[in-house]
């Protein structure tokens, strides 16, 4: 194997490691991003960015319903935001500001 450099990184008792910053930094890689670990017939493990966005063929099809039947019934498709329901929302978070461009610290479950 023709290697440039080489970097370890320890697997925890989960099953988790972090990615070595030069071998991020060479992937093009940072938060959020994808890696594929691919393993071939000699059992060598090989790490590659993954760009390949996944589809949701069940989320595919709603939402191309759902496009569908707005430009076929536009009139029932967007309305205004009942005032009672705005009022609730902010009674229920006490108008609480959030940053949307705030990453999200610790572990998240979607």
């Amino acid at each position: 194997m023709n290697q440039t450099f080489r970097k370890v990184s320890t697997i925890t008792d989960k099953g988790q490691t972090t990615v070595p910053k030069p071998i991020r930094e060479a992937l093009g890689v940072d938060f959020g991003g994808r890696i594929a670990f691919c393993i071939d017939e000699a059992n060598r493990v090989y790490v590659e960015r993954d760009d390949v966005e996944e589809s949701d063929p069940v989320m595919d099809s709603f939402l191309d319903f759902l496009a569908k039947d707005m430009t076929a019934h536009p009139e029932r498709s967007i309305a205004a935001f009942p005032p009672a329901l705005k009022a609730r929302m902010e009674a229920l978070v006490g108008r609480e500001a959030v940053d949307l461009d705030q990453p999200i610290e610790g572990e998240v479950d979607l």
